[in-house]
């Protein structure tokens, strides 16, 4: 078998698989964030309770199935662990699994307040609002300044969530946490960490450089390189488990455990995005766009690096509030669930009435940062459902409108595979297949980042040669969604619309 952890913001995920790809057991925990000033934190041990939590339902599960794996744990051979990104670590002692809950690190920094913002290389600092005021523990135009410095060294805009700005903030105004701290780490090295007793960096692969860093480029920060643990790729092993922890849950001693990468990585693998011109789509709280393409592609409005599959590359754009601009819009009509609010939908038609939403209402990452939400044609013929509608087509016009730049820059783009929490919405699977004019395609299984690490874990331990064959082996696509072509011309003038909202917004 093979246990999978995926750290999410707010859900920690967990499955057991065997080699061929067949889930046996899932099981998650609750995770919450703290708002300190401008900063959204986590307590690491919380990610620790909900893998000591997962483990004690994944266990109850396997007792049920009589006839499956009676050996609990036992029968586990790797652990492969993805998570959210780029959280920063501070990590102050070794590990103790005998003491599983004590604290070894300070808080998780995560990410800022929306409205805080890092400027590019050619433009100072700026803020937002005259009225932006400095938060206690956060010094706001300091941190612009990191940002500005780390972009001009490292050749490119690197933004004030990224790990090398905010471990500047750490070094320079919060001297004390600098000087205590041991190890910086991310989030799914945190828990390999506290499993193995090995510290070590994830670098997710090629074209990632501008984001992470060197001896060189740590000396001229004047950064302790001893605090960067050295890098390991997505596949590579952690180490092995501790005497102690496996103990504690049941484990076999020394199983390796294993990087899965960032959780994106992972995700691409588990849906079965594996050749130029197909596109995972990761529904969530936001959508990333993931394209692989036959060669590098470099764009200031995207991110290109390497490809799980080798020697391809993928090109990535984010929207930053699509599942939360549901649940906004969702809220504001006094909806008491998303099944309503679908059903709600369902009751305007395509074109919402010529309602034009635009879905930034978090900015945009897709290459700047001043965009902001707005619904343009409001009439007093526009009722509730045309709202909640024209949500979901500015989404989906959001996901196109990433799409075109792609296809702009060079790549080819054929087939969406949509994943996540998300993904198994027939008419939104539909209006996206409607609007991007490409079909959608609904996994059989939905959690494609724990697919994905189980797809790693299986190449690991030699069931499959690649990650191609693993991936074609392991995924299955459930239903498939084709653009009707009624909708879709209403949707080319749409679009045009919407791309004009989007300059002048």
């Amino acid at each position: 078998m093979l246990l999978t952890i995926d750290i999410g913001t707010s859900i920690f995920k967990s499955a057991l698989w065997d080699l061929d790809g067949n889930r046996l057991s899932f099981a998650s925990a609750a995770l919450s964030v703290n708002k300190c000033g401008l900063k959204y934190e986590a307590v690491p041990s919380m990610w620790l309770r909900a893998f000591e939590e997962c483990c004690h339902k994944l266990l109850s599960d396997l007792k049920r199935q009589s006839n499956v794996h009676n050996g609990g744990f036992a029968g586990v051979r790797a652990i492969v662990l993805s998570g959210n990104g780029p959280s920063l670590v501070p990590v102050f002692k070794e590990p103790d699994a005998s003491d599983w809950f004590s604290p070894l690190a300070g808080n998780a920094w995560l990410w800022l307040e929306p409205q805080m913002k890092s400027s590019r290389m050619d433009e100072g600092p700026q803020r937002e609002s005259s009225a932006f005021e400095p938060q206690p523990g956060l010094n706001t135009e300091k941190l612009l300044e990191y940002s500005s410095e780390v972009s001009a060294l490292m050749g490119g805009f690197v933004d004030s969530c990224f790990f090398l700005p905010k471990i500047l903030s750490i070094k320079n105004d919060e001297a004390g946490l600098y000087h205590k701290t041991k190890y910086f780490l991310g989030c799914p090295e945190y828990l390999a960490y506290a499993l193995t007793g090995e510290a070590k960096t994830v670098f997710p692969s090629d074209g990632f450089d501008r984001w992470f860093w060197n001896d060189s480029v740590l000396e001229k920060l004047k950064l302790d390189a001893d605090k960067f643990p050295p890098f390991i790729r997505p596949g590579d092993p952690f180490g092995n488990i501790l005497p102690s922890a496996a103990r504690r849950f049941g484990f076999a001693e020394n199983i390796p455990v294993i990087s899965g990468g960032p959780d994106f990585f992972a995700s691409i693998l588990g849906s079965g995005v594996t050749e130029p011109g197909q596109i995972c789509d990761r529904t969530g709280s936001s959508d990333g766009i993931n394209i692989c393409v036959k060669d590098h592609i470099s764009h200031e409005k995207l991110m290109s690096y390497g490809h799980p599959v080798k020697p391809y590359w993928n090109l990535s754009g984010v929207i930053n509030t699509t599942g939360m601009a549901i649940q906004w819009c969702r809220d504001l009509l006094g909806l008491s669930g998303f099944h309503e609010f679908f059903s709600l939908a369902k009751e305007s038609g395509p074109g919402s009435g010529s309602l034009v939403f635009l879905p930034y209402l978090a900015g945009s990452r897709a290459g700047d940062s001043v965009s902001r939400g707005l619904w343009r044609g409001l009439t007093l013929s526009s009722g509730r459902s045309e709202l909640a509608n024209s949500v979901l087509e500015g989404i989906c016009f959001a996901i196109r409108d990433i799409i075109t730049v792609m296809e702009e820059s060079g790549a080819a783009a054929e087939q969406l595979h949509v994943t996540g929490g998300l993904a198994g919405n027939a008419a939104l699977n539909q209006m996206k297949a409607d609007i991007t004019g490409r079909p959608a395609l609904e996994p059989a299984l939905k959690e494609a980042e724990l697919l994905g690490l189980a797809v790693i874990g299986a190449c690991f331990l030699g069931k499959f040669s690649s990650y191609r064959e693993a991936s074609g082996a392991m995924c299955a696509v459930q239903r498939r969604f084709e653009p009707n072509p009624e909708n879709a011309r209403l949707y080319n003038d749409f679009f045009v619309r919407y791309k004009q909202e989007r300059c002048l917004n």
